[in-house]
């Protein structure tokens, strides 16, 4: 029962930040009256409140309970989707957005990663991310699938005359169904993780172990690892809106499109975990790196037209399957890399704060991208940015493969020494 409570909360509360601008960008695009490029720079006022609270979070991870940290963190996250619901203007959406990278961070992300590889013990790290990325992925096809019925409901049978008044009634009844999912969530995480658990030794510096950590290039290589799988990630924001402008489809089946892509995810995620335990994480990682840039570089060259529609359908599909392949990996890294339980909560922060920067700059670039130059063309250079990522990807992976190989990086700090460093003056 505890781990299905971090995969539902673990999706649950990402929910309003991202699965709104996943499945429904083209409906909430119009019906805030913003643009591409508003809305990146929406999102990169959460980035850097997220960047700012990944440093603490891991310290707060590591001595403080998750049934208080998760359960505050949700509640809070669902409170600021009733504001989301009164359609506040740009400057609105940005405090509400710097306020989520607050919520979702500071209290919630890597209490979740060190309450998952604690589940995990020290044999089954890539089965435990695995199943919490792909049950996660379940969590998401079912709260998808939810919202696309509810707005279908409230949508007019004629999609494409719809008013702005009766879009914003129907994204409306989709936000408050997720706002209330979000809150209830946190009410069970309250109830269900146990109320000791994950308390670290409080008697050290809450940055120590950040401080700790900040000189070993393997949490750097990892971090490389996590901007070039999370830019993909970002990358699957913007399909939705493809399937409009490229494909023709209309907003409803723009959504439904998303929406289906994201039952691939719990089966990429368990299936990439137990290659993990069964090869290597970074093999795994170097894998799907690979097939993301094949399946980009399809899709920036393949001509939408009827003759070449199944290559479209069938790459992004498979786009879909190397990111969700590549985020249930890349925190199985932190077994790989011997990377002592007492450090989880200030490695996952360390590498959460530079691994997740692209919520800084990856909407404002790709923002900009796409309304350079709408439809086809904006979407060509798209693809290509994100084959770029992957490229690079792949060059990190085999840069954090020589340092393992090496040995030069098994020597963590223990305890005891930092308790030392804490003391000393």
């Amino acid at each position: 029962m505890l781990m299905l409570t971090l995969v539902l909360a673990g999706e649950v509360v990402y929910m309003l930040p991202f699965g709104l601008t996943r499945f429904f960008r083209p409906s909430l695009l119009e019906a805030f009256s913003i643009t591409n490029t508003q809305l990146g720079d929406v999102f990169a006022v959460y980035g850097v409140m997220a960047a700012i609270a990944y440093f603490p979070g891991g310290a707060l991870a590591d001595r403080f309970s998750a049934r208080f940290l998760l359960s505050v963190s949700l509640i809070a996250t669902g409170l600021g989707g009733l504001y989301l619901a009164t359609y506040p203007g740009i400057f609105g959406l940005a405090l509400l957005f710097g306020y989520w990278g607050i919520t979702t961070i500071l209290l919630f992300w890597s209490a979740l990663v060190r309450a998952t590889r604690e589940w995990g013990g020290d044999d089954a790290q890539g089965r435990a991310f695995g199943i919490l990325e792909g049950g996660r992925g379940v969590v998401a096809v079912l709260l998808a699938t939810a919202g696309v019925a509810m707005f279908a409901i409230f949508m007019p049978d004629d999609v494409l005359a719809v008013s702005d008044e009766g879009r914003r009634a129907a994204l409306r009844e989709v936000i408050l169904l997720y706002s209330g999912t979000t809150m209830a969530t946190g009410v069970l995480a309250w109830l269900v993780i146990p109320r000791a658990k994950h308390i670290g030794d409080t008697g050290r510096s809450l940055f120590k172990g950040a401080v700790a950590v900040l000189n070993r290039p393997l949490v750097w290589a990892q971090a490389g690892i996590i901007i070039c799988a999370y830019c993909g990630y970002k990358g699957l924001d913007n399909y939705s809106l493809y399937a409009v402008q490229v494909l023709g489809m209309n907003e409803v089946e723009g959504a439904k499109l998303a929406a289906i892509g994201v039952y691939v995810r719990p089966f990429a995620a368990v299936a990439a975990g137990l290659l993990a335990d069964r090869w290597s994480a970074a093999g795994t990682l170097r894998v799907a790196f690979a097939v993301s840039l094949v399946s980009y570089v399809a899709l920036a060259l393949v001509s939408p037209d009827g003759a070449f529609l199944f290559v479209i359908y069938g790459n992004l599909f498979l786009s879909f399957f190397a990111v969700f392949a590549l985020r249930g990996v890349y925190f199985a890294l932190l077994q790989e890399n011997a990377v002592p339980p007492f450090l989880t909560g200030a490695v996952a922060g360390t590498v959460s704060f530079v691994g997740y920067t692209p919520e800084i700059f990856f909407g404002p670039i790709t923002g900009r991208i796409l309304d350079a130059n709408p439809g086809a063309v904006g979407f060509q250079h798209y693809f290509l940015f994100l084959a770029v990522c992957s490229a690079i990807g792949i060059a990190v992976v085999g840069y954090l493969l020589r340092l393992q190989r090496s040995g030069s990086e098994g020597r963590w700090p223990t305890e005891s020494t930092l308790m030392r460093m804490t003391t000393t003056k």
